[in-house]
């Protein structure tokens, strides 16, 4: 093999190298978009988790409260 061919090959694989490492990076970026994507849609679908959560814990003792007073009242039914 001339060192011109040689030379042509060298070329051709370091053009080769450089492309994949271009379509790489290409990948790498739109996983990291996807990913950001992903961790801001998590974020906010824990915020409304935690507010659900929070809501439900208001309804509970809201419900926990009227059945101790409904309790109470039967209390005072059978022992008046």
């Amino acid at each position: 093999m001339s060192p011109v061919e040689q030379e042509t090959d060298s070329l051709s694989s370091l053009e080769e190298r450089i492309q994949r490492a271009v379509q790489l990076v290409e990948r790498l970026r739109q996983e990291k978009e996807s990913a950001l994507e992903e961790a801001a849609q998590a974020r906010t679908e824990t915020a409304r988790l935690a507010n659900e959560v929070k809501t439900l814990q208001a309804e509970r003792k809201q419900v926990r409260t009227r059945i101790e007073k409904l309790l109470g009242q039967i209390d005072q039914l059978s022992g008046g």
